[in-house]
């Protein structure tokens, strides 16, 4: 069964999209740690990030520096913080998020945008790359 990311992917699941390429998609977690805290996903669907080739790696790494830079400028933090977990869905995801604070990146820590809020972040983001 397709997960979650591939529906989205696949457009069966609306997203808030900041970047994409031929291999990667880049959108908005809609619930998020902090303010455009972001995924960056693989098209093809693979469980486990060690599990990709390494060129695959390395340009999935390569993507989320791009989106990364772009977050940064667009909203105000005092770094970009990096994860890979991976276990909620089975599908490679990069998740970076905007951190002023340690407690952001606990996952235990989040916020609630708009919908409005969330659309206009994403075009923010996407502007910056």
């Amino acid at each position: 069964m397709a997960s979650i990311f591939t529906k989205i992917i696949n457009g069966e699941i609306p997203c808030y999209k900041v970047a994409e390429d031929d291999n990667f998609i880049a959108f908005l977690d809609v619930n998020p740690n902090a303010k455009g805290h972001t995924l960056c996903v693989p098209k093809q669907e693979i469980n486990k990030i060690f599990d990709m080739e390494e060129d695959h790696y390395l340009a999935l790494m390569k993507f989320s520096r791009k989106v990364a830079i772009a977050l940064e400028k667009t909203v105000p933090c005092k770094r970009v913080g990096v994860s890979v977990i991976g276990l909620e869905v089975p599908h490679v995801h990069v998740h970076l998020i905007p951190l002023n604070e340690m407690g952001e990146m606990t996952f235990k820590h989040k916020v609630s945008l708009t919908q409005e809020e969330f659309e206009k972040l994403s075009k923010e983001i996407h502007a910056n790359l």
